[in-house]
């Protein structure tokens, strides 16, 4: 409810608002509430005795209160079905969304279950009252956890660490954590074995990444400057970002709505994967009407070598590791096997039978080497997001791996094998084949790929800007690379239309027919000598 001086009282509903008068608000009627409820601390907010209800205040610069937001508390009883695993697992939880969603009130129903249900020795920080009601005595809604007051909003840091030195909880309640001073003291009580529950100001845990107050919550950003042989092994530039430790909450839900939630299972991995600009695969959870708790375990990618039963299946009968060492057959002995994995091999056998009746000149593809795909590929200075791309564009049957033991084939710049014979002496010895290409575009690593697949190349491929440059002098080279680069950086990934440079009429001839082959348009316009071309996005 909203009472503002000289307006009508307002009802605000979740979808729709309603006014409870055509007579507006006076001061007297302000004051009287204003009487009726409890004291308005730093934060400008009291509340009710033995009540959930919270009353804030708005001042004016005198600091009289002119208006008042009367928000209806209640304890509403299984919210936490659908992560009452997660509690129970004792892992710190930080629970994330806007305004309104719910989080105060599930947090007050989690402090209830862990003390009540799973017999813990439970402590809320109450700063504002909002958990445990107004008053001395706390609301029956929190069950047997015991609540701690906070005279001031600015020492919310010190009661946490006073609860953990003085009270002996196994668990800590935190409700709004949005300074430096308590997200250092969270990973303080963190740090001594003590399970933390919280809210904090954001919507989604990018959000919070991206604050530099609380980043430190899921582990903190830092910036890190790799060196020259570490980048070109990576395919990225040498300064990059990354998790600065381990988070203090290990695991994040984002309140999408009341009754679907996101769960990052383990915020390490989800903040790891953000930062190497790739997109998580949380799991999303929604109750039912008739409560009952759907789980759907989103995929950034499928599982590499193990994707489906016929995939296990090649892999086992043919003996070849997905990074094309030979390991031993699994399934060799008949007497060695569980019930579980017996079925499982029937299973598979099945399987393969079944594919083979229905084609029975089904070939198996393989790798250079005679390896199962997928084909796993070690890039070395070669662009990763380029590399990424490609595999995603053509759907290749590729995985990339940081790692050489697990490599099938070493993908390098031609320029920096040559000088770099320690990687040559490496692949030697590990008997990975290396295949280099020119330069580090996307129709030369599309090349690479495809050859390296025994792909055949579609007469309408990229094709290499070299091809172009037969007899040509520098000013034409430079024109051909000016517009390669406006294509695969800026037409190709963002959809935008570029114009380039002034050039003459057989040099604006070599660049359309360069774009025909990316499969785009171009478009001469101006008067000579300022006539260029404009790309356009397909």
């Amino acid at each position: 409810m909203v009472l503002d001086l000289g307006r009508e009282p307002e009802a605000r509903f979740p979808h729709e608002a309603e006014y409870l008068s055509k007579d507006v608000v006076t001061r007297e009627e302000l004051d009287y509430c204003i009487s009726r409820v409890g004291f308005f601390s730093g934060d400008n907010r009291a509340g009710i005795e033995r009540t959930l209800h919270r009353i804030s205040a708005i001042r004016n610069r005198k600091g009289d209160i002119i208006g008042l937001t009367c928000r209806v508390g209640r304890a509403v009883f299984g919210t936490t079905l659908m992560i009452q695993d997660l509690i129970e697992s004792g892992r710190s939880i930080l629970l994330l969304g806007r305004p309104g969603v719910g989080k105060t009130t599930a947090l007050r129903e989690i402090a209830r279950v862990l003390a009540d249900d799973l017999l813990k020795r439970v402590v809320i920080i109450d700063t504002s009252n909002e958990i445990a009601g107004d008053g001395d005595i706390p609301h029956p809604a929190i069950g047997r956890a015991r609540r701690m007051q906070v005279a001031r909003p600015e020492l919310q840091h010190q009661v946490m660490i006073e609860a953990v030195e003085n009270h002996m909880p196994e668990v800590i309640v935190i409700d709004e954590i949005g300074t430096e001073l308590e997200a250092i003291a969270a990973r303080t009580i963190a740090e001594r074995g003590v399970q933390l529950i919280g809210t904090a100001h954001g919507n989604r845990i990018e959000n919070l990444m991206k604050n530099p107050t609380l980043s430190d919550l899921v582990g903190g950003i830092q910036s890190v400057t790799l060196g020259d042989d570490e980048a070109r092994r990576r395919g990225t530039q040498k300064s990059i970002l990354e998790r600065k430790a381990p988070p203090t909450f290990e695991i994040a839900i984002e309140m999408l709505e009341r009754q679907r939630w996101t769960i990052h299972d383990d915020v390490a991995i989800t903040i790891d994967t953000l930062l190497r600009g790739r997109i998580p695969a949380p799991q999303e959870r929604s109750l039912s009407e008739t409560g009952e708790v759907k789980i759907i375990q989103t995929q950034s990618k499928p599982e590499p070598t193990m994707a489906n039963e016929l995939d296990a299946l090649r892999l086992a009968k043919s003996g070849w590791g997905g990074a094309g060492h030979m390991r031993p057959v699994p399934f060799s002995s008949e007497d060695s096997l569980t019930p579980e994995v017996r079925d499982f091999q029937s299973l598979l056998d099945e399987s393969f039978r079944y594919q083979e009746v229905l084609n029975p000149d089904m070939e198996r593809k393989m790798g250079p080497n005679g390896e199962d795909l997928p084909l796993h590929v070690y890039p070395y200075a070669v662009s990763r997001s380029q590399l990424d791309q490609v595999i995603q564009t053509l759907k290749l049957p590729v995985i990339l791996t940081k790692d050489i033991d697990c490599a099938d084939v070493v993908f390098a710049l031609r320029s920096h094998v040559k000088s770099h014979g320690k990687l040559k002496q490496v692949a030697r010895m590990k008997q990975v084949p290396i295949v280099s290409i020119k330069s580090n575009s996307i129709p030369q690593i599309a090349r690479g790929l495809r050859r390296l697949l025994n792909i055949d190349e579609p007469e309408s491929e990229v094709l290499d800007i070299n091809m172009f440059s037969t007899g040509s002098n520098d000013g034409e080279m430079e024109a051909l690379e000016e517009a390669r680069l406006a294509v695969e950086q800026i037409v190709i990934p963002k959809g935008q239309p570029v114009e380039l440079l002034p050039r003459p009429s057989q040099v604006r001839k070599m660049q359309h027919e360069l774009i025909e082959h990316y499969r785009l348009q171009s478009q001469s316009f101006g008067e000579e000598p300022n006539r260029r071309l404009r790309i356009y996005p397909a």
